[in-house]
């Protein structure tokens, strides 16, 4: 049973056998104490700078750097030419002339002169800029409409004018004794109305060149797009749906009055709303709906309703769907849709043809779990990647149709369909080279931990290496793409700015340097990436931390990464890199640590991203248990002298080790923990569990409130009080189970201002500090 006092001896604890000691309180400071890393790395419009966000001085906040060739080291730009330099800029390819918005006014900016000119300011602000077919044609959105705006003749025309509400009806005067008899006595009165008549139709006679108002009532209007030629605009209508909201209490205030702000909805099918896709054209001046009903398998039921005899012979009805703003070819006479439906179960390409409102479907993915992988998102009101090449009439798209997120292109005229990539490996992003001839991809082709770039000419589909050391590069191609900006990270080196020639098998100089001095001075272990083989032959890849024979303990730790579609067994730098820091805390302790990429992470294909449905605590859970079977038989691992913690889906997990097996962990830390997923948010649950009123088997063999009466060995449990994400009172419930249920040997430690994602440095260092009070308490031998 762990004690009830917390001892913090340990957060001064010195770690011996390396050249330098590490401290819990030190470490925990995050970035502070590593150094803040730069991030958002862009090319100034002319190719001769790079800007990034960077904090090298640990400030309380980032600024804008940039470098450029000659310079020794980044420096500091004026906040003018920061703000400038983040602008989404539109222009034509090889043009001098580029337009952007700021602060809801359309400016245009000259990059030989490097002069910028206001040309629309008003009341309302702008967005949605874009770029007619025709040159010097803009079009923007302004009060939920269209606006055409011609730069040569500096004309603005309004296109489209949909309004709010219900449209307003003259309601024709109401007939009564005294009007009647008005009309019947005086011929004044007569002549008046006749005249009115004659004035109304007069007006009705002549058309107006401006589009007539529609109203859209009282759903949400979103997704308004117009095609390049200004021809026609599409909009996507959402029904309004009151769904209750989950409510937080704050207490921590600078009033003193508690707060209880609204966080997120609950998974629900109460969620599904109906969806209309409009389309309004110019010339006939009229809406009209596309009827998406005749979409291949839209009335298909998902296999797992056979299950339930209130689902299996339900009757037959179409899905509710969600059809993504159109990508248009360079004239705009192609115009492809993405359509998801609301259980995300099933994906659609169709090539809409804009003037009948018709459409004729090119592509359909469907999964049994759910849609999804790079390059294809896991949300039905998200798009993937999908653009037109240069020949404007073939698109690409990606697809897991193999096995993997692959590139895939389509000819709509000829109705060729051609695979471009193919393999073990995943493409993980996309860019088009500004003439649409050349695909640059991030893939992981050499290892799953690897993210690597290639160049890739569709006529020949071979894959030209530009950077493939281990590790990863996230790149940004120069204005004319003979440059690359890297931003590139290894195991245990942190991100930094690098620059390259694009060219085969390019080399990296360096050019931000973020590590501190402190950090410097401590030998930060490469972690081995391992495979090892679960019980029904999948492989699974781990960090392995191992200590030397001098101080190995025989004791080892379990970390558990959250997120859940997320990789950390990876070759670059983690995102858990205070995780990473306390391992080598732990790792000189004498604590071998092992940090496993579980059935349902990133960057090991379909099968692997969907090991999880219908069960999270099933497959995930067995491979931290392979993987304890494997630290016992391999590297001599004391078998009931195993810890495991985690956050988040980790925080999760820990409890499922430690409520459905129970004896197997001596130990266990749970951070932020989901304990009931019918109390998670819509979007992400619904994926993998489908829903409770539909699957409820599901998440109660997935939720582990209900196994509360299992709990073998010493559990610490922490949370935020303040957390929108796995709300707080996820673990206020199973500690209420607990409670009645007589358990003993758990704690929770929650901590008042903390959200999902800890912020604070004192509450790292008291919520690690707990957390190796336990493994040290539990794991080590009196």
């Amino acid at each position: 049973m762990i004690k009830n006092s917390f001892i913090l001896a340990f957060l001064l604890l010195s770690i011996t056998g390396n050249s330098q000691k590490l401290k819990l309180e030190e470490i925990m400071k995050g970035e502070s104490f590593i150094g803040n890393q730069p991030t958002n790395g862009r090319w100034s419009l002319d190719g001769k700078k790079v800007y990034f966000e960077w904090n090298p001085k640990d400030e309380l906040g980032a600024s804008t750097y940039y470098w450029q060739k000659g310079m020794t080291k980044p420096e500091i730009v004026q906040p003018k030419e920061a703000v400038f330099s983040q602008m989404d800029f539109k222009s034509k390819p090889g043009s001098d002339i580029v337009y952007y918005v700021d602060k809801g006014s359309l400016y245009s900016y000259s990059i030989k002169s490097q002069t910028s000119k206001k040309l629309i300011q008003q009341s309302a602000a702008i967005s949605n800029l874009q770029l007619g077919s025709e040159a010097g044609v803009l079009f923007f959105s302004q009060n939920d409409n269209i606006f055409k705006y011609n730069t040569k003749e500096g004309t603005v025309l309004q296109i489209t004018n949909f309004s709010k509400g219900a449209k307003k009806e003259t309601k024709p005067e109401k007939e009564t004794f005294l009007n009647t008899q008005q009309k019947e006595l005086f011929q004044f009165i007569r002549d008046k109305e006749a005249k009115k008549q004659w004035n109304l139709a007069k007006t009705k006679a002549v058309k107006s060149d401006f589009a007539k108002e529609y109203f859209y009532g009282k759903d949400r209007f979103t997704s308004l797009k117009v095609n390049p030629n200004g021809n026609f605009a599409t909009f996507r209508l959402v029904e309004e749906n009151e769904v209750k909201q989950e409510k937080m209490e704050v207490f921590i205030t600078s009033d003193g009055y508690n707060q209880n702000p609204e966080t997120k909805e609950k998974v629900s099918t109460n969620n599904f709303v109906k969806t209309k896709f409009g389309i309004y054209s110019v010339a006939k001046d009229s809406v009209y709906y596309v009827n998406f009903s005749t979409l291949s398998h839209i009335q298909d039921t998902p296999k797992y309703f056979q299950e339930y005899e209130n689902l299996k012979n339900k009757p037959k009805e179409d899905k509710l769907i969600v059809a993504q703003a159109p990508v248009y070819n360079e004239n705009g006479s192609l115009a492809i849709v993405e359509i998801r439906s609301q259980d995300n179960k099933d994906r659609w390409l169709v090539n809409l043809n804009l003037d009948k409102g018709t459409f004729e479907e090119i592509e359909y993915q469907h999964d049994e779990a759910w849609i999804g992988g790079p390059g294809i998102p896991s949300y039905s009101f998200a798009s993937g990647n999908l653009e037109f090449l240069a020949d404007n009439e073939t698109i690409y798209f990606q697809s897991e149709a193999t096995g993997y997120s692959h590139l895939y292109t389509y000819n709509v005229k000829t109705k060729k369909k051609t695979q471009l990539t193919k393999g073990n490996w995943e493409v993980r992003d996309v860019t088009l080279s500004k003439d649409k001839k050349v695909f640059y991809l991030s893939t992981n082709t050499t290892h799953p931990g690897n993210r690597e770039f290639y160049k890739l000419i569709p006529a020949d589909g071979v894959l030209q290496p530009i950077l493939t050391k281990d590790g990863a590069h996230e790149v940004v191609l120069s204005p004319d793409e003979k440059s690359l900006l890297v931003r590139y990270s290894y195991k245990n080196i942190p991100w930094d700015f690098y620059v390259a020639e694009n060219k085969k098998n390019t080399t990296l100089q360096q050019i931000s340097s973020s590590v501190t001095e402190d950090f410097k001075k401590y030998q930060w272990r490469t972690p081995e990436v391992i495979t090892f083989k679960a019980q029904d032959g999948t492989s699974v890849n781990a960090r392995l931390y191992t200590p030397t024979a001098e101080t190995k303990n025989k004791a080892a730790v379990i970390f558990v990464h959250g997120a859940g579609y997320l990789q950390n067994a990876h070759n670059f730098w983690s995102n858990y890199y205070r995780e990473y820091m306390f391992h080598n805390l732990l790792t000189d302790l004498g604590y071998t640590v092992l940090d496993i990429d579980y059935r349902g992470s990133d960057g090991y294909g379909r099968d692997f991203r969907t090991g999880i449905y219908r069960f999270m605590g099933g497959k995930d859970l067995s491979d931290h248990l392979d993987g304890k079977k494997l630290l016992v038989e391999k590297y001599g691992i004391d078998a009931d002298r195993v810890g495991i913690y985690g956050g988040s889906y980790g925080g999760f997990i820990t409890l499922m080790g430690m409520l459905t097996t129970p004896g197997e962990f001596a130990s266990g830390a749970a951070l932020r923990s989901v304990t009931d997923w019918a109390h998670y948010n819509h979007g992400y649950t619904g994926n993998i569990l489908n829903f409770p009123e539909t699957d409820p088997q599901a998440y109660k063999k997935s939720s582990p409130i209900y196994f509360a009466d299992n709990l073998k060995g010493n559990l610490v449990m922490l949370h935020g009080m303040v957390d929108d994400n796995v709300e707080y009172k996820d673990i206020v419930r199973l500690s209420q189970r607990f409670i009645e249920l007589e358990k003993k040997n758990w704690s929770l430690a929650s901590f008042p201002v903390e959200s999902h994602g800890f912020k604070e440095t004192y509450s790292w260092i008291d919520e690690y500090g707990r957390i190796l009070n336990l493994f040290n308490s539990t794991l080590l031998k009196k």
